[in-house]
C-alpha cells in the first residue's frame, strides 16, 4: 500500500513496504493508490520488475488526507479517471491488474456496480469490494448483499471484504456471497492462522509464543533490533488481545534489548500454563504480575 508519488522520485523508506521475502508465498501482489492516472501508470511500470505477480489499484482507502485528494475511494467519484487508469495499466503492463473498492463515497452514492464496471471493461482482472462506504470507514455491519451483487454482475472473480474475524466467517461469507475469494486485513493481525484457516481459539498457549518468537526475528532480522523491536510492538498487542495480560504489557513493550524483551516473556510464561488454548485462556480473569514487572 504505496503511494505513486513515492515510487516516482528516488528510493525511500516507503519503497521497503514492496519488497519481497526470499521464500515468501505466491502470487504476489503490490498495491498502489494515487490520483493521476500517468502517475499511477509510471509508478506501476516501475514496480512491475520488482516482482510483482499481479498490481492493484487501491480504491477503497478511507483516510482523509488520502480519500479527499482523490485517491483511495475518492477516485470512486471521477469514472473517467477509474476508466483511464486501468485503460493505461492493462494496455502498458505484462501483470494482470485488479483494484479495490468500498460500496461509495456514502449512503446517497453507492456507485461500487457502475465502477466496477469500468474496471472490468477497460481490463481489470478482479474486483475486490469492502461492503462499508467511505462514511462508515469501518462502523456498522459490512454489506454483504452487495458483495453478492457485485458477484453477480461482473464476469471476473470477486473478493469479499468486511466483517471476516474467524474460519467460520470466511465459509459464511463465501457461501453468503458466492464470491471467488475473501480478502482479510486487519483481523490477520495477532491472528496468522487465520490465512491459513486455522480457529486460534484452539491453539495453546505455547503455540502462540512460538509464532511471537518466530514473528519477532524476523521482524528483527528486516529491521535491525532498534526498529525490529519497536516494529513488533503493534503486532505484540495483537497477539495477547482478548486476554488477561495486559499487565505484562508494558515491561514487554518497554524491553531495550531483545534479552530483555525475552526474559520478559519467560516471565510471563511462568505465569499462564502454556498448554491451556486461546479459548480456556479467556475465561480466566485475570493473571498475578509476577514481582520482576511489577
Amino acid at each position: 500500500f504505496v503511494p505513486t508519488e513515492a515510487l516516482l522520485g528516488n528510493p525511500n523508506p516507503l519503497w521497503r513496504r514492496l519488497d519481497i521475502h526470499p521464500n515468501g508465498e505466491r502470487p504476489m501482489v503490490f498495491q498502489i493508490f494515487g490520483s493521476d492516472a500517468r502517475q499511477i501508470l509510471q509508478a506501476a511500470q516501475r514496480i512491475e520488475s520488482w516482482g510483482a505477480d499481479i498490481i492493484d489499484i487501491n480504491m477503497g482507502c478511507s483516510v482523509p488526507k488520502i480519500s479527499e485528494k482523490g485517491a483511495g475511494v475518492g477516485m470512486m467519484r471521477q469514472p473517467k479517471l477509474v476508466a483511464e487508469t486501468f485503460r493505461l495499466l492493462s494496455k502498458h503492463l505484462q501483470v494482470p491488474v485488479t483494484g479495490k473498492l468500498r460500496l461509495g463515497w456514502d449512503e446517497s452514492s453507492q456507485n461500487y456496480l457502475e465502477i466496477a464496471k469500468i474496471m472490468v471493461d477497460n481490463g481489470a482482472a478482479l474486483v475486490a469490494l469492502h461492503g462499508r462506504t467511505r462514511s462508515q470507514k469501518y462502523r456498522g455491519q459490512a454489506n454483504w448483499d452487495a458483495i453478492a451483487k457485485l458477484k453477480q454482475s461482473v464476469n471476473v472473480p470477486v473478493l469479499g471484504n468486511g466483517d471476516v474475524q474467524t474460519v467460520i466467517d470466511i465459509d459464511r461469507l463465501q457461501k453468503y456471497t458466492g464470491c471467488d475469494g475473501v480478502m482479510i486485513g486487519r483481523a490477520a493481525l495477532g491472528n496468522p492462522w487465520l490465512l491459513a484457516r486455522i480457529d486460534r481459539e484452539q491453539l495453546t498457549f505455547g503455540e502462540v509464543t512460538a509464532v511471537l518468537r518466530q514473528h519477532l526475528q524476523e521482524s528483527l532480522a528486516y529491521y535491525g533490533t532498534a526498529d525490529g523491536l519497536a516494529t513488533f510492538g503493534r503486532h505484540l498487542k495483537k497477539y495477547l488481545s482478548g486476554l488477561a495480560l495486559k499487565p505484562f504489557l508494558p515491561a514487554l513493550l518497554h524491553a531495550e534489548s531483545v534479552a530483555e524483551f525475552e526474559e520478559r516473556l519467560c516471565v510471563m510464561e511462568t505465569a499462564v500454563p502454556p498448554h491451556l488454548t486461546i479459548a480456556e485462556l479467556r475465561k480466566i480473569p485475570h493473571f498475578s504480575l509476577p514481582p520482576a514487572l511489577s
